[in-house]
């Protein structure tokens, strides 16, 4: 019991990490700062500075209604690109999948330090912990790539008249939820990582690393 307990400091610092991408990856989430956009056409978007998320766009206007005018983005909309409505739905289910993993990672824990009962049964909960933070991680990591990748080539969104947003940007660059959210996804991988037997995580690094040296 003493081994188990003293071993599994490695996986009580997963489950902080990976309670901390939870907080991270809901941020993100609530973030309007994913697409950055710049616009010539001052008349209604008086700084020259819109912002694009996936939820909703917003701007600073002094013609509109409101200073900041902000329009939510629905995924039934069919101007929408893929990326945003992919970005709406895997970004939800990381939130939900993410609570999951702590809850069971935090089973596992007290399981290891406090139980003296089915301890056989730790590293089938671990390597579950585990296995649900890997998924969360690249359920954050596929919007975000895909959005930066947007960006890079500065691909528009057609929005219709009543959005008062042009449909194609002077330039655009990434917005701040782009880098939130890699951090959140990076750390939430290492905690999935974290909960595997090390023998598994070796194995992962060697392919990883093998990969690497092939190409280079």
């Amino acid at each position: 019991m003493l081994y188990i307990a003293h071993t599994a400091h490695w996986q009580f610092l997963a489950l902080v990490l990976g309670f901390l991408s939870w907080i991270i990856t809901l941020a993100t989430l609530g973030l309007d700062e994913w697409r950055v956009w710049f616009v010539n056409n001052t008349t209604v978007i008086n700084s020259g500075v819109a912002w694009v998320g996936i939820w909703r766009i917003c701007f600073y206007s002094h013609v509109l209604s409101e200073i900041e005018y902000c329009q939510y983005l629905s995924i039934t909309e069919s101007f929408l690109p893929t990326e945003i409505k992919l970005g709406q739905v895997l970004m939800m289910l990381a939130v939900i999948t993410g609570l999951t993993g702590n809850g069971i990672a935090a089973y596992g824990i007290r399981m290891a330090y406090f139980s003296v009962k089915n301890r056989s049964r730790i590293k089938i909960v671990f390597l579950l912990a585990g296995i649900i933070y890997l998924f969360t991680g690249f359920c954050t990591l596929l919007p975000i790539a895909w959005n930066l990748n947007s960006i890079l080539n500065n691909r528009t969104i057609d929005f219709p008249p009543e959005y008062h947003f042009p449909a194609t940007p002077v330039s655009q660059k990434v917005g701040s939820a782009i880098g939130v959210g890699f951090f959140a996804s990076v750390l939430m991988l290492l905690s999935g990582l974290t909960f595997f037997p090390s023998t598994c995580t070796k194995g992962i690094f060697y392919v990883f690393f093998a990969e690497v040296k092939y190409i280079l």
